[in-house]
């Protein structure tokens, strides 16, 4: 007999919460409390038992309708734990809590539901040292990497978390406008947490004039290293610059009993640059629901 709960963030146990997904191989860094925080306007939880299973669930409301949302930079939340319980009991408790929401789950959680639609994230495992891993390199890689190794590049750390945000804002802008001004200051907030703990990775490619070419930021917990943050300048993108760096940054990560994760990709150009790093697809899904009352079902159409 298993025991659901739904409570608030201000009610949940918080040691006992991220306990649950440090524990657990499908509790990923989006799930720590820190990280709901942060990034949710507001969030509750669906807990199984004393925290043997766990549900993150970020809400938003709107004309009076509390919903489930995605946060921005958030790319997988779900069922987190290792329980064998009748699905339908935890979506009903989630249903009767909520009558709408779109929720990623995580790469677990592929039979929690039918009616969830599979989307693309690779990754690499970096247990292997740096020759093993390039064995698995595409083919196709080889006239980038050959384009980019006669630039003469420099792949360097930095610290500066603020200009990697700003950067990929300034990049993205016009193609994501769904995330706004605040989730970038709440991703700020975010990182600099990360960086007191020495979980936040800038690396960056400059030319010999000390142009910036590609930058990358990654955030760490003790399971992967998450490719959150991504840029390169147009000049960058003559130049296969992208290749370089993340060639390079996986050359520094290697043997480690950590996973690579790239965050995606659906966009077929994005995806197929992340297949040539030989990386493999560990695909997530996304869950989307409406029980909403006529008209507001047809509203939300």
């Amino acid at each position: 007999m298993y025991q659901i709960k739904i409570l608030s963030s201000s009610e949940i146990d918080i040691f006992k919460w991220d306990n649950c997904v440090q524990e657990n191989s499908n509790g990923l860094i989006y799930a720590y409390s820190f990280y709901l925080n942060t990034m949710a306007e507001n969030w509750h939880g669906l807990i199984i038992n004393d925290y043997e299973a766990i549900f993150p669930i970020p809400v938003k409301n709107k004309l009076g309708i509390q919903y489930a949302y995605m946060p921005a930079f958030t790319q997988q939340l779900g069922l987190i734990g290792n329980v064998k319980i009748n699905n339908t009991k935890l979506i009903n408790a989630i249903h009767s809590f909520l009558k709408y929401g779109s929720i990623n789950l995580n790469f677990s959680n592929k039979n929690f539901t039918e009616k969830i639609v599979e989307k693309n994230n690779f990754i690499i495992d970096l247990k292997n040292n740096y020759s093993v891993i390039q064995e698995k390199y595409k083919k196709t890689i080889a006239y980038s990497l050959s384009k980019a190794a006669k630039q003469h590049f420099i792949y360097t750390k930095d610290d500066d978390i603020k200009k990697a945000v700003a950067l990929y804002k300034l990049y993205n802008q016009n193609n994501m406008p769904h995330v706004i001004d605040i989730d970038y200051t709440n991703l700020k907030k975010l990182l600099l947490q990360l960086q007191k703990n020495n979980n936040v990775l800038v690396r960056k490619v400059e030319n010999e004039k000390q142009e910036l070419m590609s930058i990358a930021l990654l955030m760490k917990d003790i399971k992967r290293y998450y490719n959150i943050l991504n840029t390169t300048t147009e000049a960058g993108r003559k130049t296969e610059a992208n290749y370089f760096l993340y060639n390079n940054i996986l050359q520094e990560l290697c043997n480690q009993n950590m996973l690579f994760d790239f965050e995606g990709s659906d966009l077929p150009g994005v995806k197929k640059f992340y297949e040539k790093f030989g990386a493999i697809n560990q695909p997530y899904f996304n869950w989307h629901f409406n029980n909403l009352p006529i008209p507001f079902k047809w509203l939300k159409k």
